[in-house]
């Protein structure tokens, strides 16, 4: 990767500690670069205004600025059309909205909803809910030893009573990219839909969600170089007009009576309320700068730097991998001999090396592990085989400063 690009992510460029900065922590969220905070500070400086309601100058820019975002994020993800793009504070929310509004609908007593237990609490908990709601049941894909999963066991998982199938396009944790393709053809052929949680692959690899054919996709801004608070929601045309909006107000309606009112047609009828707007010309920045780069480029450099961390890291005695050996992505998750991974994380801050402990907002698969909580070292565009180095080295001064635990 160009080390120019490093250079545009102000953060970066600073000590902590005493030591300059290391931030691994890009699966929680990413660093920003200059061009979408100051595509945040113009519109606030130049372009503010509420949309879609005034005819002044400013409620025009602001208009399109907004919509113009919404029609980037279409392009970035392939998706037919802007009216398939609902915008949203992030993949959580995009997530409950498809639980909330489609499977309530469609789930009766007896049907199913299809998860795996590496799925992230936003991709778990809403389904619960609507379970419980409707009576519907919960089924597992089988994991493998590795943190994988077969299309034999999907195959299996997988019937006619199943409604919905939800599952993440690459784990927070394992690392693993699942074959959602093929997923979405077996479901299919059960007269289920697949709802795809895309945080952690839309910034790292090229989506087509028509190549795919899911039925649904949610996005997180935050961890592709664009402002928190601000995501989406792909949906197939055909489902998002049967399904009713969960929050109402002003903004997505059409008319408004004493008793009753209808609302707006796609994709506002879903974004009730004055909207995320900055957030989304942060996230059209932030899908321009990516563009720039290349997305086939963001995915090798990951892909490259994730096999150099791969080969360093088996250096050191006690370090156990979670999840498969072999990575397309840039995640790894890690514990080193008995070090708690807390104390893990604080001895590496100390040394300048931000990394994520805990339980990843993945408590079912940590009891699969048979773990409590794990360290996980995640990289992006601007990371470096200096980082990587960075890494190693403060891995091994902790195992010293904790008495070479293994």
């Amino acid at each position: 990767m160009n080390p120019s690009i490093r250079e545009q992510f102000p953060i970066l460029h600073q000590e902590i500690n005493g030591h300059p900065l290391v931030y691994l922590d890009n699966a929680a969220t990413s660093q920003k670069p200059r061009a979408v905070i100051e595509a945040v500070k113009h519109y606030y400086e130049w372009e503010n205004s509420n949309v879609h309601r005034g005819v002044h100058t400013l409620g025009s820019r602001a208009t399109d600025a907004y919509e113009g975002a919404r029609e980037k994020v279409a392009r970035f993800i392939n998706a037919k059309s802007m009216e398939e793009i609902i915008f949203t504070r992030g993949t959580t929310t995009a997530l409950n909205l498809v639980a909330s509004s489609y499977a309530r609908s469609v789930c009766g007593p007896g049907d199913e909803i299809v998860l795996t237990e590496m799925e992230h609490h936003s991709n778990l908990i809403p389904w619960q809910q609507a379970a419980l709601a409707v009576g519907a049941t919960l089924k597992y894909i089988p994991l493998q030893p590795d943190g994988t999963i077969t299309l034999e066991d999907v195959e299996n998982t997988i019937s006619p009573r199943t409604k919905v199938v939800a599952i993440a396009y690459v784990s927070n944790v394992m690392g693993v990219v699942h074959p959602v393709k093929e997923i979405a053809a077996i479901a299919h052929r059960n007269g289920a839909v697949i709802s795809i949680d895309g945080a952690q692959s839309t910034p790292h690899m090229k989506v087509d969600v028509q190549d795919l054919d899911c039925d649904f996709y949610a996005l997180s801004g935050h961890k592709m170089c664009a402002p928190t608070g601000i995501g989406a929601l792909y949906g197939k045309k055909a489902l998002l007009n049967k399904m009713e909006p969960v929050e109402f107000g002003g903004e997505m309606i059409n008319d408004v009576g004493l008793y009753e009112s209808n609302w707006k047609e796609l994709p506002w009828k879903f974004e009730g309320g004055t909207p995320i707007i900055a957030g989304a010309v942060g996230l059209g920045a932030a899908i321009d700068f990516l563009q720039d780069i290349g997305m086939d480029n963001i995915e090798q450099h990951e892909s490259r730097l994730a096999a150099y961390a791969m080969n360093r890291l088996a250096e050191i005695e006690g370090f156990q991998l979670y999840g498969p050996r072999i990575r397309e992505v840039g995640l790894i998750t890690f514990n080193l001999g008995d070090v708690h991974p807390h104390d893990l994380a604080t001895v590496l801050d100390a040394q300048g090396v931000a990394i994520r402990a805990g339980h990843h907002c993945c408590q079912p698969l940590m009891r699969w592990l048979q773990v409590s909580s794990t360290a996980r070292a995640s990289f992006y565009l601007y990371n470096t085989e200096e980082d990587v180095d960075r890494l190693i080295s403060a891995l091994i001064q902790t195992k010293e400063y904790f008495g070479d635990a293994t």
